[in-house]
């Protein structure tokens, strides 16, 4: 794979910042060659099996639109846009696992679609004691987003009390945080936005 496609400092920088702070917000750090490749494929929608999304797992996922609004459509490497996905996440799974020695083992994605005025209430994508998901990656596939459109990703500090970060969803942009620690929310925004969240897991059969 080509070193251009793959840059490994932006798998350092990630790194680097989950480190130091737990989360890392890195614009233009998605490879413009996969990001026009998942830019594409969205505008072929139809094709994609997008699904109201829910809240909670298993038996106890449940469609709650006061809390959660967007469609989701799950990534599973059937195009050659969604394949360049995988092996670039696969490659930022490896090089976490060789800096921050996380033991992530399985990775997890989706397409997520915001339409006008949709959310996402605060919430956690992990909560502590639980061995699922330990580092979640949103990436932002928006072509020409501006402020005043709003669709913040808002990531709130650890013990809960301010706003660590706003997260504008630029084209490009890739948020890296810990799964159990960051509560954080999606605004609703005056256009439709457009994402790919995903999640990297630990290995369960040997904890």
């Amino acid at each position: 794979m080509s070193a251009n496609i793959f840059p490994a400092h932006t798998f350092l920088d990630i790194a680097s910042a989950v480190y130091e702070k737990g989360y890392c917000v890195l614009e233009d750090a998605l490879p413009i060659p996969l990001l026009t490749a998942l830019q594409s494929h969205l505008q072929n929608e139809s094709d994609l099996e997008f699904k109201a999304a829910g809240v909670g797992r298993g038996l106890e996922h449940v469609r709650e639109e006061l809390i959660r609004q967007d469609q989701i459509a799950w990534i599973e490497g059937e195009s050659a846009a969604e394949q360049q996905w995988l092996d670039w996440a696969a490659l930022l799974k490896v090089s976490l696992n060789q800096q921050l020695f996380l033991g992530l083992f399985a990775f997890e994605s989706h397409f997520a679609h915001y339409r006008i005025g949709q959310f996402y209430k605060r919430h956690h994508d992990a909560f502590r004691g639980q061995a699922n998901r330990v580092l979640s990656i949103v990436t932002y596939l928006n072509k020409d987003w501006q402020d005043s459109e709003g669709g913040e990703l808002i990531i709130y500090s650890e013990d809960g009390a301010t706003i660590a970060e706003r997260v504008y969803p630029r084209a490009g942009t890739v948020v890296v945080f810990l799964s159990e620690a960051f509560a954080h929310e999606v605004l609703p925004s005056t256009r439709d936005r457009y994402s790919i969240a995903g999640w990297f897991r630990v290995n369960q059969a040997v904890l």
